[in-house]
C-alpha cells in the first residue's frame, strides 16, 4: 500500500496495512536550511521515511471585488491593509514576529455596528471564481507520492470563526452577540452565502479530501455558541461533500472536550490536529471514546513532548498512545504546528515505531 492509498484509507475508515504517520510540518519547514527547503516537501517526507499528508495544501478559489479596493502597506515590522468601498473603511493592522516568521493582527477592523455592514457590504461585493491551478499543478508534480488536502471555504474557516479571529476580536465579538445582534446576523449570512459558493466550486476540483482551519477550542469558542453560530455552516459544507463523494476534516488544535459532542452533530468525517495538554485537553484515546465509529481522527502528538523529550521518552510516549488507538480511522501525527528545533531522527524514530508493530 503506497502512502497516499494509506491515509486516504485511514480518512474512509478503510483497512490499512500499517498506521499512518504524517507529521505537521507547518512553522518547522520555515527555520530549515535552504538547501533542505529547495528540494521541497515531498523529498523530506521521503528522508524520515513518513506518509506525506499536505494539509491545507492550497486554496481552490479566487476573490474579486466591483467596489471594493483591498491595498497593503507595510513599513519596518508594520503592516496596514486597508479595505476601501462606498459605504466606508474599514482598517487592519499587523506586526511583524522574527522568531515566529509570523504576521499578528494587533487590531481588528470591525469595531462597531456600523463597520459590521461594511463588512457585509464587502461580502456582497465579492465575487469567487474557481482556481485549481495549484492543486492541479501539484498533482502533476507529486501524483500518487502525497495526498494533497487543499483549503476550503471563503475565508478558510467558518464565517463565525473568522469574525472572531480576523475581523472583530474575541471581546468586541461577544458584546456584539448582544449589543447588535440583527446587524451581525446579516453580516453572518452574507460571509456563509459566500462560504457556499467556495464549497460548491470546491467539490469539482479532483481531490478526495478537504481540510477547513477551524482552530475550534473551547479557549475561545464556548459550546453554545459553536452550536448557534457555527454548525449549520459545517454541516452545510460536510451535506456538500458528501453528497459529492469527498470527505470533509476539521481542523480543530486546542481545547476540544467540551467541543466534541457538537462537533459530532455536523458531519465532519475527521478531526485533524488532535493534542492533550498543554496544548489541548484530551488524548487521543479519550477523544476516540467519545466519537462514532465515522469520525476519525489525526494528531496525538503534543508538539512540546515532540520538542522537550529525549529518544526513549518520545518512543514511550509514542508506543502509548499507538497501543490505545490502533489503527482505527486514525492517523498519528502532531498536533497543530511542529517546533523548529525538532530532531530528525525523533521523526524517523517514529517512522521505524509504527512500521515494527
Amino acid at each position: 500500500m503506497d502512502s497516499k492509498e494509506r491515509l486516504l484509507n485511514s480518512i474512509k475508515g478503510l483497512e490499512t496495512d500499517r498506521l499512518a504517520w504524517s507529521p505537521f510540518l507547518a512553522y518547522f519547514w520555515d527555520y530549515q536550511p535552504e538547501d533542505i527547503k529547495r528540494k521541497g516537501m515531498l523529498e523530506y517526507y521521503k528522508s524520515i521515511d513518513a506518509d506525506p499528508l499536505f494539509r491545507g495544501y492550497c486554496t481552490l478559489i479566487k476573490k474579486t471585488y466591483k467596489n471594493c479596493n483591498i491595498s497593503e502597506k507595510v513599513s519596518g515590522g508594520e503592516k496596514q491593509v486597508l479595505y476601501e468601498t462606498p459605504v466606508g473603511n474599514l482598517e487592519s493592522r499587523y506586526t511583524y514576529t522574527p522568531e515566529g516568521n509570523t504576521w499578528f493582527l494587533t487590531k481588528h477592523p470591525v469595531k462597531n455596528d456600523d463597520d459590521f455592514k461594511i463588512l457585509t457590504y464587502i461580502n456582497e461585493d465579492m465575487t469567487i471564481t474557481p482556481d485549481f491551478t495549484k492543486y492541479e499543478a501539484g498533482l502533476n508534480v507529486m501524483g500518487e507520492e502525497a495526498l494533497l488536502v487543499p483549503i476550503i471555504g471563503s475565508e478558510m474557516k467558518s464565517s463565525f470563526q473568522s469574525l472572531l479571529e480576523h475581523w472583530v476580536g474575541t471581546e468586541e465579538l461577544i458584546y456584539s452577540v448582544y449589543d447588535y445582534p440583527e446587524t451581525l446576523n446579516e453580516c453572518l449570512e452574507a460571509m456563509k452565502n459566500k462560504s457556499k459558493i467556495a464549497v460548491e466550486y470546491a467539490v469539482q476540483c479532483g481531490a478526495e479530501s478537504f481540510i477547513f482551519w477551524e482552530d475550534s477550542s473551547t479557549g475561545n469558542i464556548s459550546p453554545a455558541f459553536f452550536k448557534e453560530y457555527i454548525a449549520d455552516e459545517i454541516s452545510m459544507w460536510a451535506d456538500i461533500f458528501h453528497d459529492n463523494g469527498k470527505y470533509l476534516i476539521h481542523h480543530a488544535c486546542g481545547q476540544l472536550r467540551g467541543l466534541i459532542p457538537e462537533m459530532v452533530k455536523t458531519g465532519i468525517d475527521v478531526i485533524e490536529s488532535v493534542s492533550p495538554p498543554p496544548t489541548g485537553d484530551i488524548y487521543t484515546y479519550e477523544a476516540m471514546e467519545m466519537l462514532p465509529e465515522n469520525i476519525g481522527l489525526i494528531g496525538g502528538i503534543e508538539p512540546t513532548v515532540l520538542l522537550n523529550y529525549n529518544m526513549d521518552e518520545l518512543n514511550e510516549y509514542v508506543m502509548k498512545i499507538i497501543q490505545k488507538t490502533g489503527k482505527r480511522r486514525f492517523i498519528l501525527g502532531n498536533a497543530d504546528s511542529c517546533p523548529p528545533g525538532v530532531d530528525i531522527e525523533k521523526f524517523r524514530m517514529i517512522s521505524r515505531l509504527v512500521r515494527e508493530i
